[in-house]
């Protein structure tokens, strides 16, 4: 039997990098690709690259500027606020882009001879973007292994876990202070606990404290 490889789409956050020390347990070998789409903090490609060479992961870096061009939005154009409205999605969200991210990571799982894909995607806590959803991902699996008469498999370690659970995954990985220390999780590009202030920021806290608090009260 041969190696089990698997792909990591990874940003260097919190979830990806939760993913990544997930992978890394599963798996024989574990590669990471991050997508360049000129996203509002350059920082986040940076801290990619330095996780995954802390990490001694290959890692794969791929051109996605189409994405910027095509989907303008808060995370693409520092000149558009980050705002969610009632009933609205976030101005955070750029269309198409797990569609996007899955089908390349899947392209190049296919050139290096990986049949597993690992996302960091959630439905529980999340800001109701669509393709974060379990029913998408099933559907892109079903797509990706039609499209390229493959067997993909597509992990979604974090897809029921909030993020308190998320942040006692990394724990029970060996990696919380890891995740803490060394992820970008801040819209506003401020590393580890962030700014406090952004949406991204203020979900991971309230994880955290609500972890912390659980844990204590455990032990």
């Amino acid at each position: 039997m041969g190696k089990e490889k698997a792909v990591v789409v990874f940003s260097g956050g919190q979830d990806s990098t939760t993913c990544l020390f997930w992978a890394m347990k599963q798996f024989d070998e574990v590669v990471a690709v991050t997508f360049d789409y000129n996203q509002r903090h350059q920082l986040e490609i940076d801290v990619a690259k330095q996780i995954a060479e802390e990490l001694n992961i290959e890692h794969y870096i791929l051109d996605m500027s189409l994405l910027n061009q095509l989907a303008p939005n808060a995370l693409t154009r520092k000149n558009m606020a980050i705002t969610q409205e009632e009933g609205e999605l976030p101005s955070t969200f750029v269309p198409g882009r797990n569609l996007l991210f899955l089908t390349f990571a899947s392209i190049l799982a296919g050139q290096i001879g990986a049949k597993h894909i690992v996302t960091g995607v959630c439905e529980t806590d999340f800001s109701g973007y669509p393709d974060c959803r379990d029913v998408f991902i099933k559907s892109c699996n079903v797509t990706v292994n039609l499209a390229m008469d493959s067997q993909f498999v597509i992990h979604t370690p974090l897809m029921w876990l909030n993020k308190a659970e998320t942040w006692k995954l990394a724990d029970e990985l060996g990696a919380f202070d890891f995740v803490r220390e060394k992820t970008l999780t801040c819209y506003n590009g401020v590393m580890s606990d962030g700014c406090g202030e952004c949406p991204a920021c203020q979900l991971r806290q309230r994880g955290l404290d609500q972890y912390v608090k659980e844990k204590d009260g455990g032990a």
